[in-house]
Formats: C-alpha cells, structure tokens, sequence
C-alpha cells in the first residue's frame, strides 16, 4: 500500500476525551472513530489488525479441533426465558420488539442459541464430544463505556461452547481451551496470565480469566511473580492427550494467581514475600465449565452409552479480539506511539522516502516496494511529499515494527537504513540485503 493512496487520518494532538495511552493512540493512529458512546467504527488500519487478531484465533481453533460457526446478532427472548437468564442477565442486555411484538434482544453472549442448534442436530453420544465457536460482535450496554474499545458496548469477540457426555470429558474440554488460549496469545505478543476467576452471569464453578498485566488494567491481580516466568513456546500439543493438556493446566495455574473476586489473603501470604506481587491486569479471555446448566432447562440430552437420555456437559470460552488491540497497545508503546509485536502489526514494514521526486531515490523504493510485495509481504511505502521529520513521526506513531529509510546520500553509497521500531537501532544495508532480512524476520514468525 501507498500512503498516498491509503486512508490514514491521523491526529497530531491527544484527544481529550481519551483517558488511557490505547485509546489515545488508536484516535490519533487513525485507527477508529467514536460513532456513539462506547461504539466505533473501524477504519482501515484498525480493521486490519482486527483481521489480523481474528485469523490468529480461527488458526489456533482449528489446532484445538474446535469448530467455526456463524450465529445471528439478534436472539429471540424465548430462549433466554427457557433457561431462566432473561430476567435475571439485567440491563447490560439490550431488548428490542420486532414488528410483530416479540420479544429480541441484541446478543450479550450465545450459551442459549449454541444449545438450541445443538439440541436440534445431535441425538447421540457417538457424535461427542463437539466444540462449536463464533467470532461475532456482541453487545453490552455498559452503564460508563470508557477507555476506548477496552471498555465498550459493542465488541468483536470469539465465543465458543464445548458439548460432553461426562464432566471429566468437559474438564478436558476446559484444559484444551486453555491451551490453546496460551498459544494464541502468546502469537500475538503478549504474556496472558490464566487466573482464577469469577464466574459471573455465565455461571458455574471452574473458571479462569486470562489477564494481561498493565497498569491501566481494570482489575486488580494478586499473584506469584514465578507466573510470569513462565512461557509456552513452540510446544508440540496433542491436543487428544488428556495427561498433556492436564500437565499444561497446572504447570500454569498451579502458581497462586487470581483476581481481587477470588483473592485469598490466607493462601497469598504462604507466597515467599518477595515473590508477592499486587498489580492491576486486562481481562483479555476467559474459560468456563459450568456443567449442564444449560442443557438441562433447555434440553440438550443426548442418547447414552445404556440407550437412556443424558444432559450433556458444557462450557464456554471467550476471547475478546477488539479488546485484545487495547491491551497490545497498553502492553507495547512508548512516548512517540504504538510498537506493534511482528505477529500482529498491520503492515510488515515501512517504506520512508527521503526525497519524493527524485529519481533515484523513487526507484529505490518502488523496486524495494514490488520486492517485499513479491514475497508476500506488506509494506506501506510513505510516498507522500512531506518533510522526513513528518513522515518519521507517522511510522512512529503508527508503530509498524521495522521501517527501511531510502535517501540520495545513501543510495550514493548503495545503502538504506533498516531500523527496529522497539530498539530503535538502525543498521546500514544494501536494498536487496534489507528485503532479505526483513524476509527472515517474518519467516520465524507462526
């Protein structure tokens, strides 16, 4: 992509009414737009990265075994009222009548919905154990939308549900999902911590959240600092193995780490004290087992292995990929803007031309431009005719991790400069040399 070309309005002041660095950088990123409160619309640099989350997600899914499903924004009450959570979920649900006087409301989360298609298709314990998944805007009428899409009312979010026959089947349901979470995470950049949470509306008994330690967190964390030691790698997961998968659940939650719902004064005080750590965290995701709470009032039985009926076990798992953008940006910036990790920045690298209009320096460029481009790669090449300062400061704004500078002075010398947005170390290399290293970055990259 050409700057001069793209769709980029970024901002030079701080907008006011932005109160944390992500929502900051995301308004003058040119990254979304408020269209009302705590609802925004995505423009194109944002969406890409929300693509980019998205595609992570779906990968990591289908690793799991999981399975990608599509259901409908707007849910009938009725199945809301079989399972008893219409009255009681409260305000954060947004109701609506249609035409005809029924009962809508615009989805919150789908445990209801999910059931119901299960309920309708599958009669058999041999057809288990399922996991179905969505990645679909939700919507929360939050009393204080605040903090960009950190805290919003519509957010895109993955949403899954596991169908057993026995508890022990959905607690590996639960350690697969956990594992998986680990993973993509940690493809994204980030460090999310699993810890023990509450259940909340969704209900049930085993439930983490997965945090991400910031300072703007909403919530705060008590935990073990050898949690943070610990890191999931390039591992080989059979994820049919239930001892692995349960091996992996309590290398990482075997470490006190729980939010302030669930906190134990008692059991963080046995922590060695200088391993004790309060801080404040991003909810990012979480993981539930809640049993046959749904399929019981709604009748999602299966067939057993005797010839009699049996409610299946279930569970949920989230990922909140439009939140996930704020808590990377949280996690990754510094005073000039955002410092995209490699696995999810929306373009692979810049392209800064020192002097638009000169012809050597515009054919260095477009050669180094259609080399990336050829290799399957992204670059957004600033081919804008601007001062250098100006157009250094959008790269640093926007945060895209390697940016190649081509000028006069140093195509004389046959050299560009590369330069690491995160160090800001730069190093003098050929053009062809440039596009090669580049290359090998993002060939290591999952």
């Amino acid at each position: 992509m050409r700057l001069s070309r793209y769709f980029l309005p970024v901002l030079k002041e701080n907008p006011s009414e932005a109160q944390i660095v992500s929502h900051r950088l995301m308004l003058r990123a040119g990254m979304i737009k408020q269209a009302a409160a705590g609802i925004y619309s995505w423009l194109p640099m944002g969406f890409k990265v929300l693509r980019k989350l998205e595609n992570i997600v779906h990968e990591e899914q289908a690793r799991a075994g999981h399975i990608a499903i599509q259901m409908p924004i707007l849910q009938s009450a009725d199945l809301w009222r079989e399972s008893g959570r219409y009255d009681d979920y409260g305000q954060e649900m947004l109701r609506m009548q249609d035409r005809h006087g029924r009962d809508m409301l615009f989805t919150p989360t789908a445990e209801e919905l999910v059931t119901d298609i299960f309920r309708g298709h599958v009669s058999s314990y041999k057809d288990l154990p399922l996991t179905l998944y969505q990645i679909q805007w939700k919507f929360r009428d939050e009393i204080r939308p605040r903090f960009g899409v950190m805290r919003g009312r519509e957010f895109y979010m993955k949403d899954g549900y596991n169908f057993d026959l026995t508890k022990e089947d959905a607690l590996h349901s639960y350690n697969r999902h956990l594992v998986s979470y680990l993973r993509t995470y940690e493809r994204m950049g980030l460090q999310a911590i699993p810890m023990r949470a509450d259940s909340g509306p969704i209900g049930g008994d085993d439930t983490h959240e997965f945090l991400v330690l910031a300072d703007t967190g909403e919530s705060e964390v008590f935990y073990d600092s050898a949690v943070t030691d610990l890191t999931f790698g390039d591992r080989d997961i059979d994820y049919d193995n239930r001892e692995q998968c349960q091996a992996i659940l309590e290398e990482f939650t075997s470490k006190y780490a729980r939010t302030d719902e669930t906190h134990d004064e008692v059991l963080f005080n046995k922590i060695p004290e200088e391993r004790r750590r309060v801080a404040r965290g991003i909810e990012v995701g979480q993981i539930f087992y809640f049993g046959t709470k749904y399929s019981e009032p709604l009748g999602a039985t299966v067939q057993g292995p005797d010839g009699k009926p049996v409610p299946v076990h279930m569970g949920s798992h989230g990922i909140g990929v439009s939140r996930l953008i704020g808590a990377i940006i949280e996690a990754s910036h510094d005073d000039k803007g955002i410092i995209w990790p490699e696995g999810v920045t929306p373009f692979h690298c810049g392209i800064v031309n020192l002097k638009q209009g000169d012809e050597e320096a515009d054919a260095a460029c477009a050669k180094i431009y259609k080399a990336l481009t050829a290799l399957g790669l992204e670059p957004l090449y600033d081919d804008r005719n601007e001062r250098a300062g100006g157009k250094f400061a959008t790269m640093d704004l926007i945060g895209l991790p390697w940016r190649i500078t081509v000028g006069p002075r140093g195509l004389k010398n046959g050299v560009v400069e590369l330069t690491s947005r995160r160090t800001g170390e730069s190093e003098e290399l050929s053009p062809e040399a440039a596009v090669i290293k580049i290359a090998e970055i993002y060939e290591d990259i999952a």
